[in-house]
């Protein structure tokens, strides 16, 4: 999954953010147990034969699971080289490396071929590109019926406070509730087939908190400079606010399948057949 980057306004502020994510077993919130759920929704099962890409994959949270779980061949996707090293570090150490490929790409100009693939997964990451946007252009990788998942910044409410939505909405525009999400999968080619909310552990205790034990040995790295001081007061804001709203927004998990437009029938003629 691909570390939030909105403060990365130029290439200093893009390296201090990937300097402190880098580090991380996780880019965002969520959890092996959750992409593993995901997984059975889907309906998917150990097959060497399968082809997955994980784009925005981050450092490999998801990436890894896949592998081990379904021997597939995953294709790792992100933009960011340091992400993608340490992905490579994690799958040699488990022994993996065999089944995951990284490629260094943005999400908005893919290398793959039309109908290759059986799914496609993408944790945290899809707001890159904007998730209506990323679910239509993905739709032509996949093979007729195959897997959309993507975990999206998601409303849990239909009201909230003023607060929480001035940030959300400031940094994903895109930001809504979970029947909308559906809507725009139905409108664009897919039928969804499962949905569940990431629980407050993939926030807190797989995200947040290892983030906060790296904000030290951050600023010493970086002699408290000023950006990097911001960018550490831009996450812990982040993270006081889902402390304290957390009831309100969360990720959304989306699974759902490629549909195949049905044949166009030939119209039934109304006219008599001609008498000999």
């Amino acid at each position: 999954m691909s570390v939030a980057l909105p403060g990365a306004k130029n290439l200093e502020d893009l390296s201090l953010l990937v300097s402190l994510h880098a580090g991380g077993d996780r880019q965002g919130p969520g959890g092996d147990a959750e992409t593993r759920r995901a997984i059975d929704l889907a309906g998917l099962n150990w097959d060497p034969a399968l082809k997955i890409a994980d784009i925005g994959c981050g450092t490999g949270a998801s990436a890894l699971v896949l592998a081990k779980v379904l021997g597939a061949q995953i294709t790792a996707i992100d933009f960011l080289p340091d992400f993608l090293a340490r992905l490579q570090e994690r799958a040699g150490v488990l022994g993996l490396s065999g089944l995951i490929e990284t490629h260094a790409q943005s999400m908005e100009s893919l290398c793959l071929t039309d109908a290759s693939l059986d799914a496609i997964w993408s944790e945290g990451a899809i707001y890159n590109i904007g998730f209506e946007r990323g679910v239509k252009e993905w739709r032509r990788f996949l093979k007729p019926g195959g897997i959309l998942a993507v975990s999206e910044l998601t409303w849990l409410t239909d009201a909230r406070p003023d607060e929480l939505e001035t940030h959300w909405v400031s940094q994903y525009p895109e930001v809504g509730k979970a029947s909308e999400k559906m809507a725009v999968l139905e409108k664009n080619g897919y039928t969804p087939l499962g949905y569940f909310v990431l629980p407050e552990q993939c926030w807190l205790d797989a995200y947040y908190r290892p983030l906060q034990q790296r904000f030290a040995s951050f600023l010493e790295t970086h002699g408290s400079s000023q950006v990097a001081r911001k960018i550490v007061a831009a996450e812990e804001h982040e993270i006081i606010l889902y402390e304290q709203y957390r009831t309100f927004v969360s990720y959304g998990f989306y699974i759902a399948k490629k549909l195949t437009p049905p044949r166009n029938r030939s119209t039934p003629s109304t006219e008599r057949p001609m008498l000999p």
